[in-house]
């Protein structure tokens, strides 16, 4: 395995621990402050993951469908953080779990479309 598809793998496997663990934070309510504390060591990791992977993305000259695809997640982390901290304070989270959707769609979209992607039929 050479190094790309190995960073792809960590890259993968970060995000999908980070969701699980806001899916987990965002049903328990108030209580999960270390979950919280937690899933914010997983935004860490997805973002220095994400940003190996746009940094190599950019020697193949493919920077500019990887940067909206940085944007895209940066936006996801955030609409996640939004949803536990609204939530903590009673407030309405409707919007930003519709945004969460939205942009989780849009990253995940173009990150299986894009070239660097693991390709599940091979």
């Amino acid at each position: 395995m050479d190094f790309l598809t190995s960073q792809t793998h960590l890259h993968i496997t970060t995000w999908v621990v980070g969701i699980v663990l806001f899916l987990i934070a965002a049903l328990s309510g108030k209580q999960s402050k270390g979950l919280h504390m937690a899933l914010r060591l997983f935004y860490i990791l997805i973002i220095i993951t994400g940003g190996a992977l746009f940094i190599e993305a950019m020697s193949y000259g493919q920077g500019m469908l990887y940067g909206f695809k940085f944007i895209g997640g940066i936006l996801v982390i955030g609409m996640m953080e939004m949803v536990l901290v609204r939530q903590k304070k009673n407030k309405p989270t409707g919007m930003f779990w519709a945004l969460f959707a939205v942009f989780l769609f849009i990253t995940l979209f173009l990150g299986f479309k894009l070239p660097m992607n693991i390709n599940f039929l091979a």
